[in-house]
């Protein structure tokens, strides 16, 4: 798993079926109420639908390959099994702005006072509260159908920027901000891929929407890994707590060069 502590993300191809990303897909359609076959229904640049569990959506993070990539990735016990999927941003091709296309990374957990704002809910160094953010592909995703851009390597930029403020963390909107700042120079890469093809993410990746610029409509899950009992800690040796102490320049992983971004003023 090197390349995951280097850049932040590795993709399973074909992680589970394409069959079953279509069953999934059927049921998807169902939920927007737009008509596959007719375009003039497609009026919204993203429609976004809540967690659906069960037969689908209950196999496909459930199947072999990922689940030994969690062992390998979180580590042995140290995330909860999914008995479904959500949210999915339902993507259409649209003249109109998303509006949701800003380079961030996803919260972990809701402090003290988490209100009705979810750009309130927060993140700190050792992510609290979430496992790697996972992108399933249950569409054929090219780099015109709104593929998920990611900033490569950015992970490494985020933990400097948590570190000062302890256990309560940042708001999402607050590390969003810096971290988006602090890796703008940084190389993209698209989350592209076929139905059935999986991404796996550090919870510190910067990633971000775009327009959607195809033809046909892309079907995409967006779950966290929910962590197991033994929260992560600067000191374990999963992959995602290595490519924490590697940001902060504790660490230097064995087998590539350190990538160090460089921070704000650096």
């Amino acid at each position: 798993m090197t390349d995951f502590v280097a850049d932040g993300f590795v993709k399973i191809g074909q992680a589970f079926s394409e069959e079953t990303a279509a069953a999934a897909r059927a049921t998807l359609w169902r939920e927007t109420g737009c008509d596959p076959d007719d375009p003039s229904t497609w009026t919204k640049p993203v429609i976004r639908l809540g967690g659906y569990g069960g037969g689908p959506f209950e196999a496909a993070p459930n199947t072999p390959a990922l689940l030994k990539a969690h062992d390998d990735l979180a580590g042995p016990g140290r995330w909860n099994p999914r008995a479904g999927l959500g949210t999915f941003p339902i993507r259409f091709p649209s003249e109109q702005p998303p509006g949701d296309d800003g380079w961030h990374i996803d919260a972990s957990f809701a402090g003290d006072d988490p209100g009705d704002d979810p750009l309130s809910r927060r993140v700190n160094l050792t992510s609290r509260g979430r496992a790697p953010l996972m992108l399933f592909l249950f569409s054929e995703v090219s780099e015109n159908d709104a593929p998920t851009r990611i900033r490569v390597g950015s992970h490494l930029a985020v933990p400097r920027l948590l570190e000062p403020a302890g256990k309560a963390g940042l708001s999402v909107r607050e590390i969003s901000q810096r971290a988006a700042a602090a890796t703008e120079r940084l190389p993209v890469a698209l989350a592209t891929g076929r139905p059935g093809d999986v991404y796996l993410c550090h919870p510190f990746l910067v990633h971000a929407a775009q327009p959607h610029r195809g033809i046909r409509p892309r079907f995409l899950a967006q779950p966290p890994l929910g962590p197991g009992p033994n929260p992560y800690s600067l000191d374990g040796d999963s992959p995602v707590e290595p490519a924490i102490r590697l940001g902060l320049g504790q660490d230097a992983h064995p087998g590539f060069p350190s990538r160090r971004p460089a921070g704000p003023g650096e």
